[in-house]
This record gives C-alpha cells, structure tokens and sequence, in this order.
C-alpha cells in the first residue's frame, strides 16, 4: 500500500513540475524531471518510508544517518544546486565549492520547491510557502552565491506578487538568456 501511495506522490508532484516548466517554456525539462525517482534505487526508499506528509529521504535520513536515495538523487537531477558542488582548483576549506547554476536548472528548481510545497501542504498551500520552508532550512545552502541570489528573489517575487507574475518574470528571463545564449556561439 505504501508503495502505490509513493507511486501516486511522486507522480502527483512530478505532475505539477511539468505544468510549471510549461508555463515557463521549459517542455524538455517538465517530461524529464525526476524520472529517476522511478527507478529501484530512489523508488524502493520512498515505498520504505512512505509518511505522505513529508519527504520519505528525511525519514529514511533519521533511521541510518543518511538518505541512499537522496544521493542517488542529486546527483542525477541537475535542478538541485548539490549537483553544482565540484573541488576547486583554489585552497579552501573542504575543497569543494558551488558553482553557478544555469538559468532553466534554477527555474526548474523554483517548480520543484512550488510543487513540493503543493503536494505536502495540499488545500492549505499558500505562495509564501517555497519561501517559509527555505527560510526554515537548519543551515544555509552550500549553493553559489549568484544561485542563491537568484532562488531568494524568484522565491520572495512568488511570495509577495504570485506565481502569474512570478512564472512571468521567468519566461521573460529565459527568453533572454536564450537570445544571449544564440549571439554569442
């Protein structure tokens, strides 16, 4: 039973990403997002820890220590900013560092944090929403900081004037950033 409620989240979720990258003109990415949260290895965890009110990795996270899943997970889906941590070549602490993301994978990671606000908080879902729930993060992302730049404004843009203005804006950014991308090859 745990396994067809998983099965029906993540569709339901995978569902809403695709009307937002739509919305935006992001077609390729609403087909593809997340499709690997259908295969054994991501799958098999969620059926585990299905609870239907938050993510199933966080439970499995609290069990062992670690989420299998997560980390299968972002390192395939280059929406999530923990796909752009590399080692750099500079002496820093750690010697990893965030790298900026790419417009339409920051896009896709803004309906990626709509849906999974819709999906979990259902009829009570309000735009703050994206905005409370990143706020609340124990610690600040270890994304880079023109990533996070991005995130913070599209989230606060979706919070204070809606997600028609918000999707908006993104289209119109998109669209620049592809006319860009065009002159200069």
């Amino acid at each position: 039973m745990k396994a067809l409620q998983h099965f029906k989240t993540i569709t339901y979720h995978k569902y809403l990403v695709m009307k937002g990258c739509f919305a935006v003109g992001l077609y390729r990415q609403g087909i593809c997002h997340d499709l690997s949260k259908y295969s054994w290895t991501e799958f098999r965890v969620g059926a585990k820890y299905y609870q239907g009110n938050r993510s199933p990795n966080n439970a499995e996270r609290e069990d062992i220590g670690y989420s299998s899943a997560w980390l299968h997970h972002k390192g395939r889906n280059r929406h999530h900013y923990e796909y752009w941590v590399d080692y750099s070549t500079q002496s820093i602490e750690g010697g990893m560092a965030p790298v900026p993301m790419p417009r339409k994978y920051v896009a896709e990671m803004l309906m990626d944090r709509i849906a999974a606000s819709k999906t979990y908080r259902g009829s009570a879902y309000k735009d703050s929403d994206p905005l409370a729930y990143y706020k609340n993060a124990k610690e600040p992302p270890f994304m880079h900081i023109q990533t996070r730049q991005q995130l913070e404004h599209l989230l606060t843009m979706l919070a204070e004037e809606g997600e028609e203005k918000t999707f908006a804006y993104v289209r119109r950014i998109l669209k620049k950033g592809r006319r860009a991308d065009r002159h200069s090859s």
